[in-house]
């Protein structure tokens, strides 16, 4: 995102339609297959990872819902659960077994998808998969989780020595995008007179101030150098 951008009105139902989506069809559709819900980054939104004797993926890509599968692609436009399920070939529904869903589904509510929105969001875990890919290389020591994209939260994370580092879209903590570190507990020394840890979970980062690469991997480094050792 560049410090010109703004937040469309729809930002925030797009976001809603989007991690519907992520819950009910694409974490349901390699749950079913491999018993596991992690999404990743893809161009133009997220997606799975390749799963099942014909190697699918299923991904949201700006406004429309992409499944590839033995090398054919088959593209639909987001308009409700039902029709996404159906290009997916499931019955959409959250692996509730693994965690209680966020979402709420509606096999036939509509889901508005914004281009410009859906843009944005795309843009945004384009940027910090890319930061959490370099911030990687240099806490190996820490031996980093894999960089993955949580249905439940809509976040592209990892974690290292039992701290989370990643990118929301926006939340019920805050609302617009931001970049996060978030330690088990909130360090009490040394003193933080910058007010770094400035969230309940630990530290924030809003999408304003964070318009490159470079200024993600420095929030996630400046967290990581003020964690007791």
């Amino acid at each position: 995102m560049s410090e010109t951008d703004q937040l469309p009105d729809r930002f925030g139902q797009t976001r809603t339609s989007l991690h519907t989506l992520a819950e009910h069809v694409l974490a349901a559709s390699r749950y079913r297959a491999t018993g596991r819900i992690g999404l990743v980054v893809r161009p133009g939104g997220f997606g799975t990872p390749p799963f099942g004797p014909d190697h699918r993926t299923v991904s949201v890509e700006g406004c429309e819902l992409v499944v590839r599968a033995n090398g054919e692609i088959g593209r639909t436009d987001i308009t409700t659960l039902r029709s996404a399920g159906q290009a997916a070939g499931i019955e959409p529904g959250a692996p509730s077994a693994v965690y209680t869903p966020a979402t709420s589904l509606d096999l036939d509510a509509p889901l508005v998808v914004d281009p410009t929105a859906a843009q944005l969001i795309a843009d945004w875990y384009a940027l910090a998969d890319e930061a959490l890919r370099r911030f990687t290389a240099e806490i190996d020591p820490d031996a980093p989780s894999p960089i993955t994209l949580w249905p439940e939260h809509l976040d592209v994370a990892l974690a290292a020595s039992g701290v989370n580092y990643g990118a929301s879209p926006g939340d019920d903590y805050v609302n617009d995008p931001y970049l996060y570190v978030g330690p088990p507990s909130l360090p009490t020394t040394p003193p933080d007179p910058d007010g770094f840890w400035n969230q309940p979970f630990g530290a924030s980062l809003s999408w304003e101030k964070a318009h490159s690469v470079d200024q993600a991997v420095e929030f996630f480094r400046a967290g990581h150098q003020r964690l007791p050792r």
